[in-house]
Order: C-alpha cells, then sequence, then structure tokens
C-alpha cells in the first residue's frame, strides 16, 4: 500500500507495500515475520479481525436510490443506495475494531453513471481512496481497456487511451494520481510468460493486542470466462486460468509461509433461490457454490462479486467444515461483514466463531459530507464536459436508410471504425453492426441548450452513449478472416425464418467496400460473384483480409443475433479505441464532416 493518509483508520492495523511483497514472493520468505508474543501466565483472549468489503460497485458513488428485498424471506424491502450513505455505514461499521480491513471483490469500475463514466472512472477511484479501500480483486471491467489502462488507473499514468483524454483534476485540484490501494489476482496471466500480470496474493498484519502482529493472507481470483464479456473481451495478451485451482496454488504457498489465517477473494459469483433474503443461503447455485467444494480447507472464508448477487452463506470447505461464502450485490447496495477469531499463538482461524453477515445500505443515517463534496463536484465537471465541442456537421447524419439498407450514420461509423483500427493496428476493412447506434447527429441545435449552435457536436451527444455500449464501452477489435467469410458476413444480412420470411439486416461497410447485390437470389446466394471489392482490388475467396469492429462480434455470447462469420477471426488483437471514441475521434479529426454517400451496397434488381 502507499503510506498516504485515509479518511479514517479504525484500526492500527499493520500492511505491507506491493515492493515488499513482490521481493518476499521471488526470495521465498517466510510473511509471518513477527512471532506472536509468548504465552501469558492465562490464556490469551482470541485475535478478532474484522473483514468488511463491497462488489462491483461500477462507479455508483453519487446519488442512487434503488431497493434490496429484506434480510429473509417475507421480510419488507428496504431503500438503499447512495455512496454517501455507504460511506457512513463503512464508519459505523469499523468503528472501535481493532483490525478491521477494507476491500473489493472487483468492478469498482467500469461505471455507468456519466459523472464517472464520462470521465473515465477516474472519479470512482478519487472515491474509494476517500473511504480507505485497502485492497481490490480485478474483475472483468477492470480489463475494460486492457493492461495499461489499468496501471492507468492504479499508478496514475497519463496512458492507456489512444487519445491521452486522462488525468483530470480531482475535487480537490490534484492531477489524477491514481489509486492509493493495490489490485491483485493471479488467474490473469501473460499468455507468453504463464506469469500473472498483477500480484497473485498478498499479506496484511494485524495487531494481537499484546505487542505483536499476526498475518491474515488474501488470494485473488478472476472469472475465467473473462473474455466471454464483451467490454473486457482480450481476445490476445491474456490468458484466464481457472479460479479455484488459482486459489489451491497461492494458498498453499501462503502455508508454507507460515500464514494460517487465509481469505480467498474471486470475482466470480453465484445466487440463490429467488424470494430468499439478502442475509440467507436457500439453495446456492452458481460458478462459487461449485468453486468451493475444490478450494483447499486452508481458505477460511470466500468472498465473491461478478453476479451482483444477494445471498450469505456458510457451506462445508472439502473437509466438511463451514466457511463464510458470501457475495454483496452491487453499486453499493450491500456490505458484507465477517469476523474471524484467530488463535493468539499460532494464527488459524478458530472456525467455530466465524459470524458473516450482509448490511443493506440504507438511506435513513447522515450522508458523509466528504462523500458528498466529492460527488457535487463531478456532477459539476458533467455539466461542462457534457457543453464541450467535439465536432461540426454539415447536415444530419441519421440511422433512417435508404432503399437499399445504408445510412450516413452507419456509414460514418464504418468509416470511424476502420480510420481507429488504423490507428493502433492494421485493418483493411471495417464494419458497424445493425443495431449498434443509439442516436442521430443532427445539424439543428438544440433550442433548450445554449451551448449548442448550428452543426455544432457536442460531448454530451457523441463520445458516450451513441454507439453501442455502456460505461467505458464495448472494444474494437480487428481479426483475420477470408473472403468467402466477408462473403458469408454480408450474405448474413439477409436472414430467413423458419416460416419462410426473409428480414434484412444491413450491415454498413467501411467507404473503401463495394459490392453489388441481387435480392431475386436465394438467401445465402445473394451478393453478386466478384463484385465485393476493397480498394478497388477483387476480395478473392481464399485471400486473407483483416476486419474491424466491436468485440461482441467476434465470439457467440453477445453477438450481434444472426452473425456468425467472424467466430473464427485469427490473430485477434483489441485497439485501444472503444466504439463511443473511435467515432467521437474520428468525427472530430474530419470536422467538418459532409454525410457519406450512400453507394457502397448497391442493388442490381427491384424488390
Amino acid at each position: 500500500m502507499r503510506d498516504t493518509a485515509r479518511l479514517f483508520r479504525p484500526g492500527p492495523i499493520l500492511r505491507r507495500g506491493r515492493s515488499a511483497l513482490v521481493g518476499t514472493m521471488a526470495a521465498g520468505l517466510v510473511l509471518a515475520g513477527a512471532a506472536p508474543s509468548p504465552a501469558a501466565a492465562t490464556p490469551a483472549a482470541p485475535v478478532p479481525v474484522q473483514l468488511v468489503s463491497i462488489t462491483d460497485l461500477h462507479g455508483y458513488f453519487g446519488d442512487y436510490t434503488t431497493t434490496v428485498p429484506g434480510a429473509r424471506a417475507g421480510e419488507p424491502g428496504q431503500q438503499v443506495g447512495g455512496g454517501a450513505y455507504l460511506t457512513t455505514h463503512l464508519k459505523q461499521l469499523r468503528a472501535g475494531q481493532r483490525n478491521s480491513i477494507l476491500f473489493s471483490a472487483g468492478d469498482d469500475f467500469t461505471g455507468w453513471p456519466n459523472e464517472t463514466g464520462w470521465f473515465w472512472n477516474e472519479p470512482t477511484v478519487e472515491y474509494l481512496n476517500s473511504i480507505g479501500l485497502d485492497f481490490s480483486t480485478v474483475g472483468n471491467h477492470e480489463m475494460d481497456r486492457g493492461q495499461e489502462f489499468l496501471r492507468h488507473m492504479t499508478d496514475g499514468t497519463c496512458q492507456g487511451r489512444p487519445d491521452d483524454d486522462l488525468c483530470f483534476r480531482d475535487s480537490t485540484g490534484r492531477r489524477f494520481h491514481g489509486a492509493d490501494f493495490d489490485y491483485y489476482s493471479g488467474s490473469l496471466v501473460d499468455d507468453r510468460t504463464a506469469k500473472p500480470l498483477q500480484p497473485p496474493y498478498h499479506v496484511e498484519y494485524v495487531d494481537n493486542g499484546r505487542g505483536g502482529r499476526l498475518p491474515v493472507g488474501f488470494v485473488h481470483a478472476t472469472t475465467k470466462l473473462l473474455s466471454e464479456e464483451q467490454m473486457s473481451y482480450t481476445p490476445k495478451g491474456v490468458d484466464f486460468l481457472d479460479e479455484a485451482d488459482t486459489v489451491n496454488r497461492y494458498a498453499a504457498i501462503l502455508r508454507r509461509q507460515g500464514v494460517r489465517a487465509i481469505v480467498a477473494v474471486v470475482h466470480e459469483g453465484f445466487s440463490q433461490q429467488s424470494g430468499a433474503g439478502y442475509d440467507e443461503c436457500v439453495d446456492p447455485f452458481g460458478p462459487a457454490e461449485e468453486f468451493n467444494r475444490r478450494i483447499t480447507p486452508d481458505v477460511d472464508a470466500i468472498v465473491t462479486g461478478h453476479w451482483h448477487a444477494l445471498v450469505n452463506c456458510m457451506l462445508p470447505d472439502p473437509a466438511g467444515n463451514p466457511r463464510p461464502v458470501v457475495e454483496a450485490a452491487n453499486h453499493g447496495r450491500l456490505i458484507n461483514e465477517i469476523n474471524l477469531r484467530l488463535d493468539p499463538v499460532t494464527g488459524e482461524v478458530l472456525r467455530d466463531r466465524t459470524t458473516s453477515v450482509n448490511h443493506p445500505n440504507t438511506q435513513d443515517v447522515t450522508p458523509d459530507p466528504e462523500t458528498l463534496r466529492i460527488a457535487d463536484y463531478w456532477r459539476g465537471q458533467l455539466a461542462k464536459r457534457s457543453n464541450a465541442p467535439v465536432a461540426r456537421v454539415t447536415a444530419d447524419l441519421t440511422r433512417s436508410a435508404v432503399e437499399g439498407g445504408e445510412s450516413t450514420m452507419y456509414n460514418a461509423t464504418a468509416d470511424a471504425f476502420l480510420w481507429a483500427a488504423n490507428r493502433d493496428g492494421r485493418a483493411d476493412l471495417a464494419v458497424a453492426m445493425p443495431g449498434i447506434l443509439r442516436r442521430d447527429i443532427t445539424y439543428a441545435a438544440d433550442p433548450a441548450n445554449p451551448a449548442d449552435a448550428p452543426g455544432r457536436v457536442l460531448f454530451g451527444e457523441l463520445a458516450l452513449g451513441t454507439v453501442y455500449d455502456s460505461g467505458i464501452g464495448v472494444g474494437l477489435v480487428r481479426g483475420d478472416v477470408t473472403g468467402e467469410r466477408l462473403d458469408e458476413l454480408l450474405e448474413s444480412q439477409w436472414q430467413q425464418a423458419a416460416d419462410g420470411t426473409v428480414t434484412y439486416r444491413p450491415v454498413a461497410v467501411s467507404g473503401n467496400v463495394r459490392y453489388r447485390y441481387d435480392v431475386t437470389r436465394p438467401v445465402g446466394e445473394r451478393v453478386v460473384a466478384g463484385s465485393l471489392r476493397i480498394g478497388n482490388r477483387p476480395v478473392r475467396p481464399q485471400a486473407t483480409y483483416r476486419i474491424a469492429t466491436l468485440a461482441n462480434n467476434f465470439f457467440a455470447k453477445n453477438a450481434t443475433p444472426g452473425f456468425t462469420a467472424l467466430f473464427e477471426a485469427e490473430r485477434q488483437d483489441r485497439s485501444l479505441y472503444n466504439g463511443g471514441d473511435a467515432l467521437w475521434r474520428y468525427l472530430e479529426k474530419m470536422s467538418p464532416v459532409r454525410p457519406p454517400t450512400l453507394d457502397r451496397a448497391t442493388p442490381v434488381s427491384g424488390r
């Protein structure tokens, strides 16, 4: 940890920084360093350790109101939410605790609230710093822009976006400096070296009450399904190991180093029977329930995330001893509290004294003024950023299609994808799949907004929410396909149902692509043979072409329905640009932008 002062620290907990941890890992030294004090004449009391955790905050530290069910089935629901209330509850829970550790099970960002998302979640890090977060496990959304962007969030570097639109001034006027806490994961590894991309485990030292200290080890893992998530899809550079295997590997290392109290923090989750309360465990199911049966009994508690579920279980480990397996919802709706009792001599967890409870983030407490101040600041910055001019257009860019299926907005988006894909890599063509655009860009000024003017495009109209995405956005991915696959992709525009009806779902192609089609021919044979050209050169069926489009179209889980031609694309890699970035920066670069011509796909016969 950095030695940055925290707003509140309830007890004299002692901890090691990242550099000390890495050195210890390399040298194989015993982390239990300071031995407990010699036994007193009377048996010493067990050492209390409070574990307080949140998960899947996603930047929801501003004003936010939602509900949770009751703690038990049949109990009334409760109104919850909001970072200022969350801060107050955390302070109250931790007050007077000698050994309290506050952490997150991941997905601290990507944030969907505009006041966090429009500043690439730097406000979220400011909030987490302010509450004294001790550490976090890497979630899938921490990888939404890849390893370089996560390094920006942790270390405060101004790299990790292609346009260097980073390092905003925080609510104190200070330039973004990164997290005052560390991120961990043992299951995200370099696909060449098999080494973890982040530290896989660490140790927190707690006060034993007799002038000594005891170690509590934490092992960390991220969902192995990370690349089945469209926003964090990372086809190159990262491998994803099994969560339980990862936990067992590093738990064994900690045991060899003398650590007896071990907690697994895993960004993969589970849930329970519908209708159960947030503090219950009724017929639990999901990955965490399964890997609990495989995780070594040396692990004393398992804290999970990812499923946004409300569940608090005591499940048997492989030796039959109960241990907490918990998930505390999302967006700051719940807080989980696990209380451990350690043997004062050995440091072992006294399992029969472990308790776990989920607390609701109710709005019946005094909101924390510091959090209110931070949230207020970012809301003010949001209003300024929303009205910042980013481009000019000479006429409307609309999604409305002409008879052949083309539209000015979709064609401009395909051009933007190709432009962006060639900024930090290479692509021969790009496509914009149907249904990815959520609004038009109009020439007329918004009469309700004095900052607007005819032809002016504002940040709030374009950068986020125009291209299919949420939070930081869906990445732009490049991959190699054959000309035969390109033909298949275009043929997929005509989709035939079981009753024989045909739906036309046009794909926009970048401006260097031309082809003709004939709707009188059978479905699957409508692209005119030999007509498909890239840069005036005919596409050859067995030749290889590099195509760029949004990440979700390269794998089955989130692909645009009916389009499978890119699933086997080779040499896939992810651009630093996401869909919204690409369109925003392209229009900015080409400003003033004229609507593109609608002559890329030409019908050869009437309908």
